[in-house]
């Protein structure tokens, strides 16, 4: 029975040798999942880039649920970073990740080199056209290529049947649902919540980033999401021209500083925008609040 507690320690203490393992070779993660898939067992992949916090373990928490093993990936990828992006920078902690992904009950932690996933002579990349180019992909033009292109070597390598991402990067994960069906890929891809902090900041790796003075500031984003949505429902606007406006606002009276990349309204499945609100469109925005990029969005209705 998928997601059996007793059934998945048996199996993956004959496998593996021990409740949790972390796994570096790309080798020894393929032969694993032969042996899970071997016994008929479901494996779950939770792709991340370390420095976790609650909103990865409750995509782990989700996997645990659907499937016999949880495979929790920890890479921080160079190839989506642009030029001047904070690809060094970005905060890793493994030991900590280690840890927390047993907590949410993981079974194996895969650790690849990049040197192993990216050979000096690396040259194929797989690329998701028409829905990569708004939003994230029009302030950061290779980061998609990178994603779909990671994302796909893991898949071959983890083999999955079921893939947990979560809400808050909604566009990369209708990006992956299209890449899933373009290139025929036996995944069933789930969308978890997004999970938020006590003032409604979305989570994420990078508001580590925020000293103690700037972290309130970062809640002008939730704020203008939140403002848009009770605009649309009890004061029935739905012309996305005038509720950019008032997110704007709102905005700037809570981070006079911040810069915004965009604030975009577009279909729930498709990302073309939208000239009128409808129960099937979402509203997402990229804003730099003291120099750090938050991205968050809302289903409006």
């Amino acid at each position: 029975m998928p997601g059996s507690m007793t059934a998945n320690w048996r199996w993956n203490f004959l496998i593996t040798g021990s409740k949790m393992k972390t796994v570096r070779s790309i080798k020894q993660m393929q032969k694993l999942a032969r042996q899970y898939a071997g016994q008929k067992m479901t494996i779950g992949l939770v792709p991340t880039m370390g420095f976790l916090h609650d909103g990865h373990l409750s995509l782990i928490r989700r996997a645990r649920k659907l499937t016999d093993v949880v495979i929790t990936s920890v890479f921080v990828n160079p190839t989506q970073f642009g030029p001047g992006e904070d690809f060094k920078a970005y905060p890793r902690d493994e030991k900590k990740d280690i840890r927390n992904i047993a907590s949410a009950g993981g079974d194996i932690v895969f650790i690849p080199k990049a040197e192993d996933m990216y050979t000096d002579d690396f040259q194929t990349y797989v690329a998701v056209e028409e829905i990569t180019k708004g939003l994230e992909g029009s302030s950061r033009p290779t980061h998609f290529r990178g994603v779909t292109t990671i994302v796909s070597k893991l898949f071959n390598i983890v083999r999955p049947d079921v893939a947990v991402f979560g809400m808050k990067d909604y566009q990369q994960a209708q990006v992956i649902r299209r890449m899933i069906r373009d290139l025929n890929y036996p995944i069933k891809l789930m969308l978890a919540p997004t999970v938020r902090e006590k003032d409604g900041v979305a989570m994420s790796s990078r508001n580590s980033y925020f000293t103690p003075a700037q972290r309130p500031d970062a809640v002008c984003v939730y704020a203008a999401l939140k403002t848009a949505r009770t605009m649309i429902t009890r004061d029935g606007v739905d012309d996305p021209a005038v509720l950019r406006r008032e997110m704007k606002k709102v905005i700037g009276s809570i981070c006079p500083s911040a810069q915004i990349d965009y604030i975009a309204y577009t279909d729930f499945d498709l990302l073309t925008p939208v000239k009128r609100i409808t129960k099937n469109c979402i509203c997402s925005l990229a804003v730099r609040v003291h120099g750090i990029r938050l991205i968050d969005n809302m289903k409006m209705r």
